[in-house]
């Protein structure tokens, strides 16, 4: 069997998108571990894990990966919002409220402010 080449990782990544967007994060998962295993200082390779670990229900992992990205990029405005979601699904709604306020105030989408919920 061949070493795997950047290439290779490249193909993994672009097939864990498609994956995640056909719902599957367990598959987006094992495409996407050996690529961040060998660039671990990828932030897109390391959002898109933290996006198939919300989707597959798994919190914690969620939370530690949206981190990671945020103490790389602390202005990644959907960085803030995707963990606020995710501390939201955890029941910690004054965790989430902060990132949410983060994210809207770094990108005022409509989905952001209407998550940060300023008017409330």
């Amino acid at each position: 069997m061949s070493e795997p080449t950047p290439a290779t990782y490249v193909i993994g990544f672009r097939a864990a998108e498609h994956l995640l967007e056909a719902r599957d994060p367990r598959g987006a998962l094992k495409l996407l571990d050996p690529v961040v295993a060998e660039y671990p200082e990828n932030t897109a390779a390391r959002l898109l894990r933290a996006r198939a670990f919300f989707l597959g229900a798994q919190l914690r992992s969620a939370e530690s990966e949206f981190q990671t990205v945020l103490e790389r990029e602390p202005d990644n405005a959907f960085a803030h919002f995707a963990l606020g979601r995710t501390l939201q699904r955890a029941d910690r709604g004054d965790e989430a409220r902060r990132h949410f306020r983060l994210a809207a105030a770094l990108d005022p989408r409509p989905d952001f402010v209407e998550a940060a919920g300023f008017g409330d």
